[in-house]
C-alpha cells in the first residue's frame, strides 16, 4: 500500500545467493621477511599497485620506527630501553630514527620527500630544515643531490671564514658502545650528544687543572 515501507522478514528464506559462501579475494602477493613471491598471472597494473604499496610502507616504516620508539621514552622512560636490548632490534639504529623524527613535529613531514631527506638537514635549525627542504621538494632532488648542495653551501661557509662542525671518529668495542649507549638513554639524549657532553665536561676540567698549575708554577718563580 502507497504510504507503507515494508519491514523485511527475519524469518524469511535466504536466497541461494545468500547461501553461497564467498570466496574471500585472492591474494596475488605474499611477503616474508626475506623475499616477495607474486601471482603468476597479475596484470601490469596489479603489478605497479603493488609495488606503490611496498614503497609507501618502506617509506613510512623510518618514521613509524622512530615515533614508536619517542612514544617509548615518553611513556616507559625506565623500562624501554632495558625492553629494545632484549628483543633483536638494533637501538643505535632506531635511536637514530628517533633522532630525526623528534627534529620534525608531525606537521612540518613532507610527505613528498624521504625519511632520508629530513635526515640530511636534521642537524640545521629549523628555519634552515624547511629552508632546504621546500627547495628540494621544489626542484625534485634526491637525497644525495640535497647532500651534494649541502656540501656546497658549507665549503662556501668555510670559505667565508665562519666555524663549521668537525666529525671525529672513535673506535670503540660492544661492551664500551653498550655502557655509552645506556649511559645516554639514562640521560634521555641521544648518542653524539651524549659523548659531545662528557667531552665537554673533561676539557673543561683539564683546562681548569692546567690554569691551575700553571698560576702555581708562576707562584713559585715569583717566590723565587
Amino acid at each position: 500500500m502507497d504510504g507503507v515501507t515494508t519491514v523485511p522478514d527475519p524469518e524469511r528464506t535466504a536466497t541461494a545467493a545468500e547461501l553461497t559462501p564467498q570466496e574471500p579475494p585472492q591474494r596475488k602477493a605474499h611477503g616474508w621477511r626475506t623475499f616477495l613471491a607474486l601471482d603468476d598471472h597479475i596484470g601490469i597494473d596489479e603489478w605497479v599497485r603493488i609495488g606503490r604499496r611496498i614503497f609507501a610502507v618502506a617509506e613510512s616504516s623510518s618514521w613509524w620506527l622512530g615515533d614508536w620508539l619517542l612514544y617509548g621514552q615518553v611513556k616507559y622512560p625506565d623500562r624501554y630501553h632495558r625492553a629494545i636490548v632484549e628483543t633483536d632490534l638494533d637501538y643505535q639504529t632506531l635511536r637514530n630514527y628517533a633522532w630525526v623524527a623528534g627534529k620534525f613535529p608531525t606537521h612540518r613531514r613532507r610527505a613528498e620527500l624521504s625519511f632520508q631527506h629530513h635526515a640530511e638537514v636534521a642537524a640545521l635549525p629549523p628555519e634552515e630544515q624547511d629552508r632546504w627542504l621546500e627547495r628540494a621538494e621544489r626542484h625534485s632532488w634526491s637525497r644525495n643531490q640535497l647532500r651534494n648542495r649541502l656540501r656546497a653551501a658549507r665549503s662556501v661557509t668555510r670559505g667565508s671564514g665562519k666555524p663549521s662542525a668537525v666529525r671525529i671518529a672513535v673506535n670503540a668495542d660492544p661492551t664500551q658502545r653498550r655502557a655509552w649507549e645506556e649511559a645516554a638513554a639514562r640521560a634521555s639524549s641521544d648518542l653524539e650528544k651524549w659523548i659531545a657532553a662528557v667531552l665537554d665536561q673533561a676539557a673543561g676540567r683539564e683546562l681548569t687543572r692546567g690554569d691551575a698549575n700553571a698560576a702555581v708554577a708562576l707562584d713559585s718563580r715569583t717566590v723565587g
